[in-house]
């Protein structure tokens, strides 16, 4: 007979199993008599089970809603699940950033040293915005490699999207932004602050070499990728570089439109008449690619003023849509 811990803890995962046992079936399983189910689950009532009792030819046991939370029985892919969405909870501005931080402490203490270790290198900042479509869902295994590279500041070393050439990365933080999941790291092969989604990583090992944290642009990680995803929908694989007016990028356009059709789409820029089918147009952007795009967007001839870095954008852009089209 095992030892009424142990034997404890299969009668309580055998009542979540399903909704009603029968009393012998129970003795059955556990390989123990009918009377030492009936003094277990009463021993589970004093721990704060509600266990109801019901009668009939195969009388038996249901697990029922009590009125006070007992302790509780997980699995290793629940206690991670619950862990991954308390992190989310202690940052999600909804008022209950307190009481989630309490939890996750308790959930650590009781869990087990192999998962309190893959807990303790979970680092996530959550950033809300309303999702507009359904969003392609990094797996499990994905949050958590990126995650752990982020706790132990280790270069991540991963494939981006099919086909595609290794990439090597800093990774800072790891961010969920309408119900999606990004990384925010420095790309070491571009020399700039990239967002990448989770979704399209496949981490690779083993990984790089430890690295000492670069200081975010906008201060904080919220401040950042708000920023950087304004008005841009998804970014991607999008960065930036130094630039000026609150944006790490700012270019400037005469776009062959007037100013009265341009304004109406033009939230946080500056259009400037130029005549009645001519308007300057200015606008910032974490990301000179994302920058070209925005102002590629309106249907019209182009001439770029400057800078230089958005000129390059442009044909980095006109490149790849090209080889898009010949595809």
């Amino acid at each position: 007979m095992p030892k009424t811990s142990a034997r404890l803890l299969a009668l309580l995962s055998l009542l979540q199993t399903r909704r009603d046992w029968p009393g012998a079936l129970l003795a059955e399983r556990l390989e123990v008599s009918p009377r030492t189910v009936r003094r277990d689950v009463d021993r589970l009532r004093e721990l704060g089970y509600p266990i109801v009792t019901f009668k009939g030819p195969d009388g038996g046991y249901r697990l029922g809603a009590g009125a006070r939370l007992p302790p509780l029985l997980f699995d290793d892919e629940q206690a991670v699940a619950l862990a991954i969405a308390l992190q989310v909870a202690t940052t999600s501005g909804a008022g209950i950033e307190e009481a989630a931080a309490r939890a996750l402490s308790t959930v650590r203490q009781v869990m087990p040293a192999r998962l309190r270790h893959r807990i303790d290198t979970l680092q996530v900042t959550a950033v809300e915005r309303p999702a507009l479509h359904p969003a392609p869902q990094a797996g499990s295994d994905v949050i958590m490699a990126l995650s752990a590279a982020v706790h132990a500041r280790e270069v991540l070393r991963f494939g981006y999207g099919p086909r595609s050439a290794p990439r090597r990365a800093e990774p800072h933080h790891l961010v969920t932004w309408g119900g999606r999941w990004y990384l925010v790291a420095w790309d070491l092969d571009r020399e700039d602050w990239r967002t990448f989604r989770a979704d399209r990583i496949v981490p690779r090992v083993p990984s790089g070499p430890r690295f000492t944290p670069r200081e975010l642009p906008g201060g904080t990680v919220a401040a950042f990728i708000t920023s950087r995803f304004l008005g841009t929908g998804d970014p991607g694989d999008s960065g930036g570089s130094s630039g000026s007016g609150g944006w790490l990028c700012r270019g400037e356009v005469i776009l062959g439109l007037p100013a009265a059709e341009v304004s109406p789409y033009v939230h946080d820029g500056i259009v400037e008449e130029l005549g009645p089918d001519r308007c300057r147009l200015v606008l910032g952007s974490w990301s000179w690619a994302g920058l070209a795009a925005a102002f590629g967007r309106f249907d019209a001839d182009i001439e770029v003023v400057g800078p230089a870095e958005l000129k390059e954008a442009f044909a980095r852009l006109a490149r790849r849509f090209a080889a898009a089209a010949s595809a």
